[in-house]
């Protein structure tokens, strides 16, 4: 009987090891701090019961993710939303595609000088991104709050070349998406995207003195390698990201602060 016992025992061990261990399949994921980062977090545990071992790791900007996704350096990144990786394929020539929607990170406008957007005195300085996709989507956040009117042909990568009406005449200063938060001792205003707002300790529901509204064409990816697409590893991490238990973790931390995609 002991023996019996001692061998379902082994043989469970080794169930598990084989499991979560030296067969688990091992996949590095790039994500930006914050948000993106908490939620692969908590996709880890539920990724290894399906056999997959991640590693996340944090870069402090928007261009090296995709650069080490393209050399190989990563397996997978969840970080960025479908118009930016559009761009960076176009731009750079990267072979990578998305495999999955994730969260959308509404906008926001925020200042440390104005409590609302009417306050705004004529050439007030106001922060933007500097790169092509999220610096179009400040601009175009602008134009729905009636502050500027963007030439309809530039689409969603306006820039301040496109700005076809500014009556008052404000000052577009672009920045480094991560650096935006520190500019507010600076500028008047800052459109700053949620993630690094938050990164910042800002609460997109109490600091923002206005958002972009929730349907939005910014919805953010995980993206892979175009010849890795259709690796089962793909499907597994896909399939655990868009969880109802996921769904249910960024509803319940963020409080609308980030919304699921899917």
């Amino acid at each position: 009987m002991l023996r019996s016992r001692v061998l379902a025992t082994l043989a469970g061990i080794a169930t598990l090891a084989a499991a979560f261990g030296a067969s688990a399949e091992a996949l590095k994921i790039g994500v930006t701090p914050g948000p993106h980062g908490q939620i692969l977090e908590k996709v880890k545990p539920l990724a290894a019961k399906e056999g997959l071992d991640l590693t996340v790791l944090e870069f402090s900007d928007y261009v090296i993710p995709n650069q080490a996704l393209a050399q190989g350096d990563l397996d997978a990144n969840s970080f960025q939303h479908q118009p930016y990786l559009d761009n960076q394929v176009k731009d750079r020539g990267y072979d990578l595609v998305s495999v999955a929607k994730t969260v959308i990170f509404p906008m926001g406008v925020y200042s440390k000088k104005v409590k609302s957007l009417d306050e705004l005195a004529n050439g007030a300085k106001v922060a933007v991104p500097n790169d092509p996709t999220n610096g179009g989507r400040a601009l175009l956040l602008l134009q729905a709050k009636g502050l500027i009117k963007v030439k309809e042909s530039a689409g969603l990568k306006a820039s301040p070349l496109d700005i076809s009406d500014n009556p008052k005449k404000l000052q577009i200063v672009e920045l480094d998406a991560a650096q935006l938060p520190r500019s507010l001792d600076d500028v008047t205003v800052a459109v700053i995207n949620t993630n690094f707002a938050m990164e910042a300790g800002l609460d997109p529901n109490k600091d923002a003195i206005a958002r972009e509204a929730s349907e939005s064409p910014y919805a953010n990816v995980i993206a892979v390698r175009k010849a890795d697409k259709d690796k089962p590893w793909v499907a597994k991490l896909v399939k655990v990201y868009q969880s109802d238990e996921i769904k249910q973790f960024i509803q319940e931390r963020f409080k609308g602060a980030v919304v699921p995609a899917w």
